[in-house]
């Protein structure tokens, strides 16, 4: 008799029927804004690469310069044999380049969130999360083990009423950049809030490094905030940055506390150390070449202006994110797949990832796009959509 537990078939079967089913694509090629997927050759929009570094030039030799001064893995953790010179290198650049007295690097983004949240509060403590955040956000509330509380999307008075009522340690939460609206969290007043309860506040600014601030140090150097103002801070560098992994700056007492207590990061393997030899390069990239922040924002407002003429329902994003609301998941399925047809890639985000009822299209923006790709995927919009 077949085992029950294994027959997934119905529920897959019911996610196909609610066109929430996710498929794989598969890319041949370096990362870039023209791409082989499946076969066919598309301008791609749905990248995170917001730079264009991932296959920038001297990325692409320091990462092979350094495979062959270190090999390819690191053998081990951090703490046994896996920190190597280029990982510490990397981790003072980081706290430089962010004004912050140390940083400690993580393998993954969701890694980063899972093991500082959870090392930072226990059973009795609160954890307050923007309705919005990122996955790797909530779960790190959940798993903390702390009473888990989610207010209203950038409501202010709901969080300030949250933390009135907390009466142990409390742990504000929000992304920078929120990553499927492309909103900014208004981080001044939680630093604010966070002052005035005595609570704890870490912003997650993975979309937010490289993209805002005049050198690219993301939604504190936009509001001109300090390490006073928003003590922990949270990047990855997949996206802006081009290569993989992540990172968490704050004070010295807080990455040491880490080092001891952030399970993601005392028992997982360190990233390659030819990783993090590719980032100090788009590191120095992305702090020199203030050309590709200006050229970013020349193609968002390019690319606003012109799906505004087309009565396209945007949101209020200036940022590379930019989505499109169609509210139906499959008419958003449907949607994406025209553009594909039309050589352009541009995924369907849809629930759980977003809220129920705004399935939409998120167009990503990169400075390695030019004019010419962002006239031609709103000629793709008019036709597929109008």
């Amino acid at each position: 008799m077949a085992n029950g537990f294994y027959d997934f078939s119905g529920q897959l079967e019911s996610l196909k029927q609610q066109g929430l089913y996710r498929s794989r694509r598969i890319v041949d090629g370096p990362q870039g804004i023209l791409l082989q997927v499946d076969d066919r050759s598309v301008v791609n929009f749905c990248s995170n690469d917001y730079l264009g570094l991932a296959n920038h030039p001297d990325v692409v030799t320091a990462f092979r310069k350094a495979a062959d001064r270190y090999g390819v893995g690191s053998g081990s953790a951090h703490l046994i044999c896996g920190h190597s010179s280029a990982h510490h290198g990397l981790e003072e650049e980081l706290a430089a380049f962010t004004g912050r007295e140390r940083a400690l690097l993580f393998s993954t983004g969701y890694m980063a969130n899972l093991g500082v949240i959870s090392a930072l509060l226990g059973r009795n403590d609160t954890v307050l999360e923007d309705r919005l955040n990122h996955a790797s956000l909530l779960d790190g509330g959940l798993l903390s083990r702390a009473r888990f509380q989610r207010y209203r999307h950038g409501d202010n008075v709901d969080l300030a009423q949250r933390l009135a009522e907390c009466t142990e340690k409390a742990l504000i939460v929000s992304d920078g950049v929120f990553s499927m609206d492309g909103d900014l969290a208004d981080v001044p007043a939680l630093a604010a809030l966070a002052k005035s309860h005595q609570a704890g506040l870490l912003i997650d600014d993975a979309h937010g490094f490289g993209v805002l601030g005049n050198s690219g140090g993301g939604i504190v150097e936009h509001y001109g905030l300090s390490q006073n103002d928003v003590p922990m801070l949270l990047g990855t560098l997949g996206k802006a940055f081009g290569t993989f992994g992540a990172f968490v700056v704050g004070s010295s007492d807080l990455i040491e506390y880490l080092i001891q207590k952030a399970r993601s990061y005392v028992f997982t393997t360190a990233l390659p150390a030819a990783v993090a030899e590719a980032t100090r390069a788009s590191l120095r990239l992305l702090q020199g070449e203030t050309w590709r922040r200006e050229m970013l924002q020349a193609l968002v407002a390019r690319f606003r202006h012109g799906a505004e003429q087309l009565e396209l329902q945007l949101m209020d994003s200036f940022t590379a994110i930019q989505p499109i609301i169609v509210g139906d998941s499959q008419r958003a399925l449907d949607t994406s797949a025209a553009l594909l047809e039309q050589g352009f890639w541009v995924s369907a985000i849809r629930p759980p990832t977003v809220p129920a009822g705004t399935a939409r299209l998120r167009v990503t923006l990169s400075a390695a796009h030019e004019p010419h790709h962002v006239d031609a995927l709103l000629e793709a919009l008019l036709k597929v959509m109008k």
